[in-house]
């Protein structure tokens, strides 16, 4: 019981941001007025993750409308005689507090998306040029209006432009493409000091390559030039169960190494932790459920090969042939292949369905 009363008692507690790390004036700062705030719903939500597991609590969030809402605050840290730290928040899925600014200030990049501006696309140029704010799955849906794409994604696409490129941003078209950060032509970058720079392979290189991968300590990425390609219109989408490690490696290392090889190549682990009520479950047929419960049971462990080709109307026919090929050249258990004919965006956007579902009961707060 008493144990009850503390955490009730805990939970009750309304919550107290601590503001004598920050400049005395700047809740009273013109620049400022309407868009930082010390609320304890706003500096609750800054403090938590996608991951739940660490609360960090800033002092303030700034929910900037434009770029030089950015520049101010950090030009005031940088002029002030004891900083504060500062933190860039996109949409929320860093873990262990990686996007916390500890009685700092949070910048709730997604503020400052406006409908109306922050996605332009080139087709003669065969870019997007990207506001950081902006989510890929939105980046997705305005380059396909003009059937373009990017060339590399995560699998998860409800994420911040700015957020993965300051990771890396990584999928199963990355041992063909490169991660995202390699399929950037140019950005505009807030540096320490609060100064926008344009930069490129070309244009101050140095923070160009510092800034991507850079997890936000070399500034804060507000606009990414990204590089299109062409969209197909469908995905011929296999998954391939093997008991056997060696042959699992072995296949993958040899369609990673193929010149025409598939357009998307991952690898998974299944194990025996009952039936497979996860995310990849949606993939299978219901009436398959059993077969591959059973084989996990019987192993203990199980590997999945995932590999998608992309094709349209005119290279259907020869995909098709492909894939047949393929499947007949791997060593994964007979009988356990699975294959799907999806358009293109619905596999990109693969893992929403499932995950809204589950963050509706689980994750209510994100």
């Amino acid at each position: 019981m008493i144990t009850i009363l503390v955490i009730i008692t805990t939970l009750l507690t309304p919550i107290t941001t601590n503001t004598s790390s920050l400049p005395w004036n700047i809740l009273s700062n013109d620049n400022f007025a309407g868009k930082l705030t010390t609320a304890s719903s706003s500096v609750e939500s800054a403090a938590t993750d996608f991951g739940h597991i660490t609360k960090i609590f800033p002092s303030a969030v700034l929910n900037p409308s434009s770029v030089q809402d950015i520049t101010d605050l950090i030009k005031l840290s940088f002029d002030s005689q004891s900083s504060f730290p500062l933190a860039a928040r996109g949409h929320g899925h860093s873990h262990r507090g990686q996007a916390a600014a500890k009685d700092g200030v949070v910048v709730n990049m997604r503020s400052m998306v406006n409908r109306d501006r922050g996605i332009k696309v080139s087709r003669t140029g065969l870019y997007a040029d990207v506001d950081s704010a902006w989510l890929w799955i939105e980046v997705l849906n305005k380059t396909l209006e003009l059937g373009l794409t990017p060339v590399s994604w995560t699998d998860y696409l409800y994420l911040t432009v700015g957020g993965t490129l300051s990771n890396g941003g990584i999928s199963g078209q990355t041992f063909r493409y490169g991660p995202q950060i390699s399929n950037v032509l140019e950005m505009d970058v807030i540096t320490g000091k609060g100064e926008i720079a344009t930069c490129s392979k070309d244009m101050n290189s140095d923070l160009f390559y510092a800034a991507l991968g850079g997890l936000g300590q070399f500034g804060i990425i507000t606009r990414a030039r990204i590089k299109l390609e062409l969209a197909p219109k469908k995905a011929k989408w296999l998954r391939f169960l093997y008991t056997d490690f060696s042959e699992f490696t072995r296949d993958q290392e040899r369609l990673i190494s193929e010149t025409n090889g598939p357009h998307f190549l991952e690898g998974s682990v299944m194990l025996d932790h009952g039936p497979p009520d996860n995310w990849r479950s949606t993939y299978y047929p219901p009436s398959e459920h059993m077969r591959i419960v059973s084989m996990v049971k019987q192993h203990r462990v199980i590997y999945c090969l995932e590999v998608v080709k992309y094709y349209d109307e005119t290279s259907q026919h020869s995909v098709n042939e492909e894939m047949e090929e393929l499947s007949d050249s791997l060593n994964y258990e007979r009988g356990f292949v699975y294959e799907k004919d999806v358009t293109y965006m619905d596999f990109l956007n693969r893992l929403f369905p499932p995950e809204y579902d589950s963050t509706k009961s689980r994750f209510s707060a994100l």
